[in-house]
């Protein structure tokens, strides 16, 4: 069983060997340089004089533009993608001077890519100048965290934001954090930090600070404690589980709060990890202690063909190879989407606090744990200490009422929340589902929580129940170390509200945004066609997704419709899942899920994130356009100049037959519960 452990000393060091802390009360001089520079402002084209909202990290550092080739140049390409499909000419810009970067609400939100704060700032560094990020609400909070770790200069003032034009001149003052507009002679003051955010900036980021706290996380044995029954009865299912990690156990806790919590487990990618391998060296001094509590999966930048892959890639395998990192810690190319991966391998289960450096680590409030996101430098911080810095958001709740209805499933469920959240998505709040009837398997809850990915929420999370034990019985997985939890009786959300699953129907998400969606009834009736379909990636990947689709396929086979109309592409969430897909399935007749989408004509691909990033063979092509069961459809995400809309695997296996965007309905399948209920 997977457990929190005590740092293990490398053969030959012991804790004398440990430099002792630095002085705390040390700070960073650059905390104090003021800034000046001038306005580079993003405006929306579709609304003149506006400035453009939800710019995403996919826009500001494009996957491909990702890669890290060795740990003495991590940022070179970081450098050169900054923004150049959206301002080509943005590096120029800014070493021109304009150093203040402004954009509307819900900047850079999305994948936790540590890339694009990074080399934001280096880009800035490299003309001997400092950058200052200036943004509306609701910005992307890892993001957040990530620039404030990195010394980036950020400030959320809406007031600015609005008042900002081209040309303006801006005067920063870093120790108040207060902005000037000295062109319109006015000032501003922006969002505070927390006092911890606030000390962590003034250090001079995470570097600094874990230099500062090493040697005290080694010799401080790590204590999970869970509160009492009163203590409980006021806190959520996330509140309590922070409660239990919390290192600093005297602290209250409650939302607005910055708190040390211990993880039980920080998982990466080969995408994330060169960056919080290159941290975990900056702290520990790479030779001292074994990291604590990671895992690396090669899940994003592999099967690619690409040269620089590779050697990224094989950053992390010669790390985990220095540390004895192995199986199921380590997965190779081909094991599995670590959000897959490692839960199936026992690594993941209720209660626990997981904080992953990626956006879908979310996915892991499928099964009653809180799956937080961060960036790289946030994971290598918690490599070296075996703790994370955490700020509690408010929770909102959200019960699920209501009886399914016939070919629904988790991402219509999803779909249909996002779209009815709007612009304002979950607000950067911690939301705890209810599933009231508990008739939502693990596979729909996984997509769920999977997705508060792209409604902008902390973390998605449903208190371990009847099911979720269920699902780890059936995985073999029976000694489970942290007691059940549920939610509270006087826990406090800061927002109820009920989704009644009787009115929801199948949806299908029209580019270039999740909450963009649409009863798949009525894009029927548009006849949208496309180049190709996709089904996997970590939202719709497991074992029940993919017999989902192949049941729609071998019952539309029976009613004359055999083949798939497009190109059609299977990506499961791990190997243990494309093992499974080949065994005989009692309920298609003793054929295998493979089988019947092979015989459908669909390719089934290795394990791995390929196009639902726009990467590898399968990545849309300029005018290209997709139908696929991922979780983002933002502009270039599935490759540039694609187009993709999102659905569940019913809804894309009925469409592959049709030709054209429809759910099943439309190949004329009647619904039987007992032959399509997953």
């Amino acid at each position: 069983m997977h457990i929190i452990e005590p740092a293990r000393f490398k053969k030959g060091v012991d804790l004398n060997s440990v430099a002792a802390s630095s002085d705390p009360s040390r700070e960073d001089s650059r905390a104090k340089k003021p800034v000046r520079g001038k306005a580079l402002i993003f405006w929306d084209p579709k609304e003149p004089g506006r400035k453009l909202d939800a710019i995403d990290t996919d826009q500001i550092t494009p996957a491909a533009y990702c890669v890290s080739e060795s740990l003495d140049a991590l940022d070179e390409k970081w450098k050169e993608g900054a923004f150049v499909y959206m301002m080509p000419d943005f590096r120029r810009r800014v070493q021109g001077g304009e150093t203040f970067l402004i954009a509307g609400d819900r900047f850079a939100i999305g994948s936790s890519r540590e890339m694009s704060p990074a080399g934001l700032k280096a880009i800035a560094d490299e003309a001997s100048l400092e950058m200052v990020v200036v943004c509306g609400e609701n910005m992307g909070d890892i993001f957040r965290r990530n620039a404030l770790n990195l010394g980036l200069h950020v400030v959320q003032c809406p007031v600015a934001v609005r008042d900002a034009q081209d040309g303006d001149e801006f005067f920063f003052e870093p120790g108040s954090r207060r902005l000037t507009n000295e062109t319109q002679g006015k000032s501003y003051e922006p969002h505070p930090l927390t006092d911890k955010e606030e000390s962590i900036r003034r250090t001079g980021g995470i570097f600094a600070v874990g230099r500062k706290e090493f040697r005290r996380s080694v010799e401080t044995p790590p204590s999970i404690g869970w509160p009492d029954a009163e203590t409980a009865r006021g806190l959520t299912t996330t509140e309590q589980i922070v409660w239990a990690h919390r290192v600093d156990k005297d602290l209250e806790v409650k939302p607005g709060q910055t708190y040390r919590v211990y993880a039980d487990l920080l998982p990466s990618s080969d995408g994330t990890a060169p960056f919080a391998i290159h941290t975990f060296n900056q702290i520990t001094g790479g030779q001292t202690i074994y990291p604590r509590q990671a895992a690396v999966a090669n899940d994003h930048f592999v099967f690619t063909g690409r040269e620089a892959d590779n050697r990224q890639t094989e950053i992390g395998h010669a790390f985990a190879a220095m540390h004895e990192i192995e199986k199921p810690y380590y997965a190779t190319p081909g094991d599995g989407i670590f959000h897959f991966y490692f839960p199936e391998q026992g690594l993941v289960y209720p209660g626990q606090f997981i904080a992953g450096a990626d956006s879908h680590s979310r996915a892991y409030g499928a099964y009653g744990a809180v799956g937080s996101a961060v960036g790289s430098t946030a994971l290598g911080f918690g490599w070296s200490t075996g703790y994370v810095y955490f700020t509690l958001a408010p929770a909102r709740r959200v019960v699920f009422e209501g009886a399914l209805q016939p070919w629904v499933s988790g991402k219509d469920i999803v779909l249909s929340l996002l779209g009815r959240w709007g612009a304002k998505q979950a607000q950067g709040m911690s939301v705890e589902f209810v599933d009231a009837s508990r008739q939502l398997p693990l596979a729909y809850r996984n997509t769920i929580a999977n997705m508060m990915a792209e409604a902008e929420a902390q973390n998605g999370i449903f208190a371990a129940d009847d099911i979720t034990y269920e699902w780890f019985r059936r995985t073999g997985i029976t000694a489970l170390p942290y007691p059940k939890i549920v939610p509270g009786e006087d826990a406090h959300y800061e927002i109820e509200e009920s989704v009644n699953l009787s009115d929801v129907v199948p949806m299908i998400a029209k580019p270039f945004s999740p909450e963009n969606a649409f009863p798949a009834d009525e894009v029927a009736k548009e006849r949208i066609e496309f180049d190709k379909a996709f089904i996997g990636s970590c939202t719709n990947g497991s074992y029940d997704d993919l017999l989902q689709a192949a049941l729609v396929l071998r019952a539309a086979r029976e009613s004359g419709h055999e083949k798939a109309a497009k190109p059609f592409v299977i990506f499961p969430g791990s190997i243990g899942v494309k093992k499974r897909i080949d065994e005989a399935e009692p309920r298609l007749g003793g054929e295998s899920v493979a089988d019947v989408l092979r015989g459908a004509g669909a390719v089934i691909r290795d394990s791995w994130c390929g196009p639902c990033f726009g990467q590898g063979e399968d990545a849309l092509q300029k005018g290209q356009r997709a139908i696929t069961s991922f979780n983002r459809n933002w502009t270039n995400r599935m490759g540039i100049g694609g187009e993709g809309y999102l659905a569940s695997p019913a809804v894309v296996a009925s469409s592959v037959l049709l030709g054209f965007m429809a759910p099943p309905g439309e190949l004329g399948i009647e619904w039987e519960p007992e032959l399509f209920e997953v």
